[in-house]
């Protein structure tokens, strides 16, 4: 939802910056900045205004050549900053929540000294940063959708492996050479730099044709920004494939290293190319101080150099784009890889005969205008309408009818039982497949939900661990997915997880308080109780203070955590006057489990540490003992831990954030001067109309 907001909080801008109607573009661009930051994506909301700053740079350079008052460029920046403040001061409580977390996670500083790390003391690594980088050449498929390939997953694909596995069984005999060729397939539709896509940031042939254009024809105040913010977003997108650019944005920019996928940063030419071949259009159809011959020569010259660069790539393709990657090119023998090479090009060739026809549309029918032998409006109905078939046809292949299923499935999409009315949808509809292939999985995630209805959490090792989401559907779960996970959860994912240790990682689990290990396959999964599991929270008799977290995260795979506890050096002050001694007849129970309330009942005859299965968050948790709050600690990396005193006591932990109360009021605050100031500008205005109208009389 947040792009849906770019076009009308630029119009805002602009209302101010070139239209000079303050009031107006204070209203519209405060209450979009406010949508905008409420659509909650703020890494879109980053990019788009890396690119407004291009247009700021423009207006002041204007200010300062005089091509328009200094003084309007300096009310008009005030009045564009008190708008977005305003915007952004709406969203306070969402905003200075979301702050606090992002500290915590993967986004935030680092933990661990890891050498191996490359996004500095904060943020992500430039690897995870810049996987989805998009390929230079691959920039064109703005241009040609297929010229990459298409998606990664798309119907003629299953067409191609049909004709390769009848290819392999023909011409390969030996099992070495078939395990060398399975080294080389990878996404059969898609040979781009990304790891995969789900299609191409497709803008149609006319849009881009148009945008030229516009980049040529259109007002200055205009094309110089808009031709700066696309180059810079497009070299961007580029990611690991400009890596001087991506070194010094990861580096010296801030907060540019919070975010990853540098290929979505394309959602803002999206918005510029439109936006420019829009302009230049009017501006080629409007301004009479642009003379025909020149217009003529523009188009001629756009036109022809454009249709001229797709008869290029129609003949020349195949040296040109090469249609293959080079691991495709280093195993596949080749009998495989011309075929590839050959089926790839039809599905190009397919899309760039398109391109050309279209664009040949849209020069016709501007020339015609210019010949005075059609009229504008009409041009302009013939081109929008050509446009739209263009992109709805393009659109059509990665949005269709098999992208929307039966009600059934998607109220409930982790099926526990198959039908023959699921088997016949599936036979229509690819999508429906995993849903089908999952539901021995669900079953017996179900049935260990409803038969122990005690709070714990299942580790699934059968869908992905930490990508899959149906475990979470049916019971807590020590995986799942999240892209701004929890630095310290992470932290341990990838210590104990990444390579399987028989030993460690039961250890973890029942840290985590894994009851149930679902293992096997997806036809024959298996619920394995661990009796192991350390439950909802224990004491522990032992304290092992390490000096630094990495100490702290190895050290956790080796104890023995129902007896021990891995303390951080830098809370060894606070067992002052805190004695731990052992009881073995001592015990602390879950009574009550909310996510944010949870209750315990503890019995012991000496003073204890309480350690819970509960992940470590230092904002808004609150401890108290007998309804007195009490200061807790991190413990074994991850979880909480606090200390009890002997005797009977109940134990309540609370998340109660204080930013969210604070954030509440600076909401309400900024929102109320939101409404007074439109009210009192709205009011200025009509007053300002009265009078106009009063003096005529």
């Amino acid at each position: 939802n947040t792009i849906e907001y770019f076009a009308p909080l630029l119009a805002g801008i602009l209302l101010v910056y070139i239209r000079k109607q303050y009031i107006w573009g204070f209203i519209v661009t405060t209450l979009f900045m406010g949508l905008q930051i409420a659509a909650n994506h703020p890494q879109m909301t980053y990019y788009l205004f890396l690119a407004l700053g291009f247009l700021f740079l423009s207006e002041l350079i204007r200010g300062i050549l005089k091509k328009t008052p200094m003084k309007h460029f300096l009310i008009s920046s005030g009045i564009v900053a008190a708008s977005c403040l305003i915007g952004v001061g709406m969203n306070s409580q969402r905003i200075m929540a979301n702050s606090e977390y992002i500290k915590e996670t993967v986004r935030g500083k680092q933990i661990l000294t890891n050498s191996s790390n490359t996004g500095g003391d904060s943020g992500m690594d430039k690897e995870s940063m810049l996987m989805w980088s998009y390929g230079k050449l691959e920039t064109l498929n703005l241009f040609i959708p297929r010229l990459m390939g298409g998606g990664s997953q798309e119907p003629e694909g299953k067409e191609m492996m049909a004709k390769i596995q009848e290819l392999v069984q023909e011409n390969v005999s030996s099992q070495a050479e078939y395990d060398r060729i399975s080294k080389g397939f990878g996404n059969l539709t898609y040979w781009g730099d990304q790891p995969g896509t789900s299609g191409p940031a497709y803008q149609g042939a006319i849009v881009c044709f148009l945008a030229l254009l516009g980049f040529f024809i259109a007002w200055k105040k205009y094309r110089y920004w808009i031709l700066g913010a696309s180059i810079l977003t497009v070299f961007l997108a580029w990611g690991s494939n400009f890596m001087a650019l991506s070194d010094f944005f990861i580096d010296f920019v801030p907060f540019y290293n919070k975010f990853r996928a540098p290929s979505s940063i394309l959602v803002v030419v999206e918005l510029l190319f439109p936006l420019i071949a829009i302009i230049g259009l009017y501006r080629f159809f409007t301004d009479q101080t642009l003379t025909q011959e020149y217009k003529q020569k523009i188009l001629l010259y756009v036109g022809g150099g454009t249709l001229g660069f797709v008869l290029i790539l129609l003949v020349f393709g195949k040296s040109l784009l090469g249609f293959h990657t080079e691991n495709e090119k280093t195993y596949l023998p080749p009998f495989l890889l011309d075929y590839l090479i050959d089926e790839r090009f039809k599905l190009f060739r397919i899309d760039a005969i398109k391109a050309f026809i279209y664009v040949a549309i849209a020069v016709g029918a501007l020339f015609l205008v210019l010949k005075q032998k059609l009229n504008q409006n009409i041009a302009l109905v013939i081109i929008g309408v050509v446009s739209l078939f263009d992109l709805w046809t393009v659109n059509k292949r990665y949005l269709n009818d098999d992208n929307y299923v039966d009600k059934i499935f998607a109220e409930n999409p982790f099926q526990t039982e198959s039908s023959d009315l699921m088997a016949e949808k599936v036979q229509g509809n690819p999508n429906l497949e995993p849903i089908l292939a999952n539901v021995n999985v669900n079953k017996t995630l179900e049935t260990i939900a409803e038969k122990d209805k005690t709070h714990y959490r299942i580790f699934n090792n059968i869908l992905g661990t930490f990508s899959e989401t149906n475990t979470s559907y049916f019971k807590s779960s020590i995986g799942g997915y999240h892209a701004v996970k929890l630095r310290r959860y992470d932290d341990v994912i990838n210590e104990y997880f990444q390579i399987m240790d028989s030993v460690k990682v039961p250890n973890i689990l029942n840290l985590l308080n894994a009851k149930y290990l679902v293992l096997g396959g997806s036809e024959q999964p298996q619920a394995m109780p661990n009796p192991k599991a350390n439950g909802n929270a224990w004491f522990v008799s032992d304290l092992k203070f390490v000096e630094s977290p990495n100490q702290e995260i190895k050290a956790i795979g080796t104890i023995n955590s129902k007896r021990t506890a891995v303390i951080s050096i830098d809370d060894k002050k606070y067992f002052d006057g805190k004695p731990v001694q052992a009881d073995s007849t001592a015990f602390i129970n879950l009574t009550k489990y909310q996510p944010n309330e949870l209750e315990f009942k503890s019995q012991s005859k000496t003073p204890q540490l309480a350690v819970f299965s509960e992940i470590y968050y230092p904002h808004g948790w609150k401890f108290f003992i007998d309804e007195k709050e009490v200061p807790y600690i991190k413990a074994d990396y991850l979880l909480r831990a606090v200390h009890v005193p002997a005797g009977n006591h109940n134990v309540r932990m609370v998340f109660e954030p204080e930013v969210i109360e604070k954030g509440k009021w600076i909401s309400l605050i900024c929102f109320g001067l939101f409404i007074l100031l439109s009210g009192f500008g709205i009011y200025f205005l009509y007053r300002k109309r009265d009078k106009r109208q009063m003096e005529k009389i």
